[in-house]
């Protein structure tokens, strides 16, 4: 028996594991055009490091908003991080500053992040799109595909322990599905073929229309937690 196929029976061995435990398990894309075989495009390479990733960010053309962004917001935080923080896409104030989560819901962010024992700068926050959508609408399908790439790259250059994805359009984009935050919440998740766990909670901007729902948040926090302390 070769090492490839020894390889390949405890790969399968795994998933089955996996499903017993009734454990979600998704594969991280890369970007449409790359799975659906299209011709070699440059905005699709891995960036050999940051400094290359966050100039192909700066200088994107790759959908409308590049001509009504103010700058885009590439991402901020610990680039060793064990926690990767996962958004929607940038408001106003982000659009103006190049950071994400700042403002009331940035400031409830980090609250959510002191609760559990860290501070912003100790983990990695980005958002699933780089530009601001005008009037802070959803973003667009192919706005979030043609961002999916410089995603995919920062969680590979941060190999993170745990994303933390907040809000709706981040778990469904990271996920690759139509479920909403309530039911996706609660429980882990894992992309990249199983390798890498994700949580989902409500994102702040809707815990300061909601604080209800803090409590769960915080429960999703301790589960995040959690299922690191698990993984050491």
């Amino acid at each position: 028996m070769t090492a490839e196929t020894i390889h390949v029976l405890s790969e399968s061995r795994r998933r089955e594991y996996l499903k017993a435990l009734d454990i979600d398990l998704y594969t991280l894309r890369t970007s449409p055009q790359a799975e659906a075989g299209a011709p070699f495009d440059a905005a699709d390479v891995a960036a050999p490091d940051w400094e290359a990733l966050e100039a192909q960010v700066s200088n994107c053309t790759r959908c409308a908003l590049s001509r009504t962004r103010t700058r885009t917001v590439f991402g901020i935080g610990s680039r060793q991080a064990d926690w990767m923080i996962v958004g929607e896409a940038p408001g106003q104030e982000e659009d103006r500053r190049g950071e994400p989560f700042v403002g009331r819901a940035g400031k409830l962010l980090d609250e959510m992040l002191l609760a559990v024992g860290m501070d912003r700068s100790s983990a990695f926050i980005a958002n699933v799109l780089k530009c601001r959508p005008p009037n802070n609408r959803d973003p667009a399908d192919d706005e979030a595909d043609a961002c999916r790439a410089y995603l995919d790259r920062q969680i590979e250059l941060v190999s993170p322990k745990i994303i933390l994805a907040v809000g709706r359009i981040a778990a469904q984009r990271l996920l690759q599905t139509d479920e909403p935050v309530g039911r996706l919440r609660g429980r882990t998740h894992f992309i990249n073929s199983g390798e890498l766990p994700v949580v989902v909670t409500y994102h702040p901007a809707y815990l300061l229309r909601s604080p209800t729902q803090k409590r769960k948040t915080w429960q999703d926090l301790v589960l995040a937690r959690r299922t690191i302390a698990a993984s050491t």
